[in-house]
């Protein structure tokens, strides 16, 4: 009795231990592989419980989930000859395990194998554009052809590269203090330009106004001019009428109105002859000596 329930009891641990051992999940966030002595022999399960062979079989499993290759800055030459430090990362994730695990077995090597490509991409992009390029205009562009070439070299190999960041550029500190004195005088030239553009058009803004004032001072005169001859010429008519009507008051008048022009100042001195036919109305309303 007592050796049949030993005997029932190792049955039905070796029972559990097979179960055990034949059983295995795999989550959502889960890609599984089943191997036999080494080789691949599934790797399309869903998320769930599965059966294997025990001992026979081994199960491996990968993230499925988005990675990230966050290394460190790598030393770029660029088109101006110059290195830079440029700091990225990469967003990845595995598509297909069978591909993944033959090219590298384990996501370390992975890492390695995409490092060097996306280095490789950097340089090419970056060795024939200046600093400046990189850092503004063009570094949409050049995170997008990285990223297409490094998807397109590890597709074959079962990863899909979601996307490539350039986080930062920085100078090597030796060469930095040059580059930050070549842009110094780079922006005072261009400041010196602006300048001197800006008195370029000031002194055609000052010339055409000056122009506008004369050109009006002048058409000004003109016309001055043009209304005081059509005044003279009214004043001429008008004493030509009056003297027509009464010549002998038309001469007193004329008489006084050049006396009144003649001494308009205390200080004005004449010398002429008392009889002078200049103050014939001096001594007679009708000009009588």
């Amino acid at each position: 009795m007592k050796t049949s329930t030993i005997a029932i009891s190792v049955v039905l641990l070796v029972a559990l231990l097979v179960g055990w051992q034949s059983a295995f999940t795999v989550s959502e966030v889960e890609l599984a592989a089943v191997f036999r002595f080494s080789k691949i022999e599934r790797y399309d399960y869903e998320p769930g419980l599965h059966f294997m062979v025990p001992f026979i079989n081994k199960v491996k499993k990968f993230d499925k989930r988005i990675l990230t290759l966050d290394e460190r800055p790598q030393r770029i030459l660029i088109g101006e000859k110059k290195y830079v430090d440029l700091d990225y990362f990469v967003k990845w994730k595995i598509i297909e395990v069978k591909k993944f695990y033959r090219a590298f077995g384990v996501e370390s090597q992975a890492a390695v194998r995409m490092n060097a490509i996306i280095k490789d991409g950097l340089q090419k992009e970056l060795g024939s554009r200046t600093l400046r390029e990189a850092i503004s205009g063009e570094r949409a562009e050049i995170m997008a052809n990285i990223n297409e070439r490094a998807d397109a070299e590890l597709t074959k190999f079962g990863i899909r590269v979601l996307d490539v960041r350039i986080k930062q550029i920085e100078l090597p500190n030796k060469a930095q203090e040059s580059v930050f004195d070549r842009m110094r005088t780079e922006r005072l030239r261009q400041a010196k330009d602006y300048r001197a553009q800006g008195e370029k058009k000031k002194q055609i803004i000052v010339a055409k106004a000056d122009r506008k004032v004369k050109e009006s001072i002048a058409k000004g005169k003109q016309d001055a001019e043009v209304i005081k001859g059509q005044g003279d010429a009214m004043a001429t008519e008008i004493y030509a009428k009056a003297y027509g009507k009464n010549a002998k008051f038309y001469e007193f008048y004329r008489s006084l109105e050049a006396y009144r022009k003649t001494f308009n100042s205390k200080s004005d001195v004449f010398v002429l002859e008392p009889d002078s036919e200049f103050f014939r109305y001096f001594g007679s309303v009708s000009g009588t000596r």
